[in-house]
């Protein structure tokens, strides 16, 4: 009989007899939090751990843990610089790759930033539009044919998908004014959206797509937000949660957060999170109802396969690549 695990399992507890020998895994964004802990676990159970990172230095000092952690449990770690606020460096980076021509068996888009002031990437795109969704559509597209039948691929989202759906034709706010928050939701609804159709292209070839929500984790994704503000959202939380007759809020520690991403990457069966997208280790349910900022589901626009379609057509429009 399969386990079950839920929000409060780690990452460790998810893996716990698991053997990954073998296996090759890309993780972005291993400079810091989740994706740290995410390529940790994944090496220490045997697996080869390629980690992407902007600032290769910061990632260095970061890591050292993983790497410790591959030398006692038989794996392996080496960095790959990555910057998904420039396709220069996206296409570079993917070519290494492809040049080297390793297979892979799990790539985890974990990189990404969060209600950050108004910007754009060195191509011109709105800072969390570019870097969570565009810098990932064509990094991962482009490595995809070096997946392994079997292989996954896991795209990092957010609760924070409840705020805003994606845009088509106004990616950039040039018609309206800019809402941190916002923004963020519609990247976070985008990687949903990639996850979905991802999954419809390559499933027929053994490999899945599923999208995950970590969770209410306290990272460094929360350095662009005022001082304070995790607080007030805690008091905020804590609110809801009594006057609904409900235990307070617990935001999830690192090892909890990465859980869904091994899980749906390693332990879970491949028809039940493909093209999905799950939280708290299983599948969430879609939902109209609840509030905005940590509820549970996931709302029907994010893995509509229609509109996956359409904005997956629209992202290759945007960046002049078809995949």
């Amino acid at each position: 009989m399969a386990k079950t695990f839920g929000a409060t399992s780690t990452t460790d507890e998810v893996l716990e007899g698991v053997n990954l020998s073998g296996k090759r895994v890309l993780v972005t964004g291993v400079s810091a939090g989740l994706g740290v802990e995410t390529a940790r676990t994944l090496a220490a159970h045997g697996a080869y751990v390629i980690g992407a990172a902007r600032d290769l230095k910061k990632a260095e000092g970061a890591t050292a843990g993983v790497r410790e952690a591959a030398k006692q449990g038989g794996g392996g770690f080496e960095l790959l610089e990555l910057d998904l606020a420039s396709l220069k460096s996206v296409r570079a980076a993917a070519d290494k790759l492809n040049a080297e021509g390793k297979p892979l068996d799990i790539i985890i888009a974990n990189a990404g930033v969060m209600a950050a002031p108004f910007g754009k990437t060195v191509d011109g795109w709105e800072t969390q539009i570019g870097t969570n969704h565009i810098g990932h559509f064509v990094f991962v597209n482009r490595i995809a044919p070096l997946l392994r039948e079997g292989g996954r691929f896991v795209s990092l989202a957010s609760s924070g998908h409840r705020r805003a759906d994606v845009s088509l034709d106004d990616p950039n706010f040039e018609r309206g004014d800019y809402e941190p928050w916002v923004a963020y939701g519609r990247a976070k609804t985008a990687n949903v959206l990639f996850a979905v159709e991802f999954d419809r292209r390559w499933r027929d070839r053994g490999i899945r797509g599923v999208a995950v929500h970590p969770g209410g984790i306290q990272t460094e994704l929360g350095r662009h937000l005022p001082p304070g503000a995790i607080e007030a959202l805690r008091e905020h939380l804590n609110k809801q949660a009594v006057a609904a007759g409900q235990d307070e809020y617990k935001f999830k520690t690192v090892p909890q957060g990465a859980a869904t991403s091994v899980w749906a990457g390693v332990v879970a069966g491949a028809d039940e999170i493909g093209g999905k997208y799950c939280e708290d280790c299983q599948v969430a349910e879609v939902t109209l109802t609840g509030g905005l900022d940590l509820s549970k589901g996931v709302r029907p626009y994010a893995i509509d396969p229609e509109h996956a379609k359409a904005f997956w057509a629209k992202s290759e429009e945007w960046v002049g690549e078809k995949f």
